[in-house]
């Protein structure tokens, strides 16, 4: 499970590296609409959802290391829990211990 774990989680911390490209690029077009399109930052490296997040929603998410945002129905329960719902998105917190590192480590706004 650890391998697993590890490389869903590296998954994981490649989209929200992308996220963290695309909120540079649309922080000039929140101001007008509050909210911007991100990519889906579940395991599966295929998927490339998008979701529409208001600007304030995602810097709460970004806040925490262990925090991603995904498409309802793209949760891997043994990895991570739900820890709010909302219609176009989940937010889900990494439990699993290898996935929870590699969260931590790879987080772009960690000193």
């Amino acid at each position: 499970m650890d391998e697993r774990e590890a490389r869903v989680g590296m998954n994981e911390a490649l989209f929200r590296a992308v996220n963290e490209r695309i909120e540079d690029v649309n922080e000039s077009f929140a101001t007008l609409t509050d909210a911007f399109e991100v990519v889906c930052e579940c395991g599966n490296a295929g998927c490339v959802t998008q979701i529409r997040i208001a600007s304030d929603a995602y810097e709460r998410v970004r806040a925490g290391a262990t925090l991603f945002i995904v498409v309802p129905g793209h949760e891997t329960a043994e990895i991570e829990e739900i820890v709010d719902r909302q219609d176009a998105y989940y937010v889900v917190r990494k439990e699993a211990e290898v996935a929870k590192r590699v969260a931590e480590k790879t987080d772009p706004r960690s000193p």
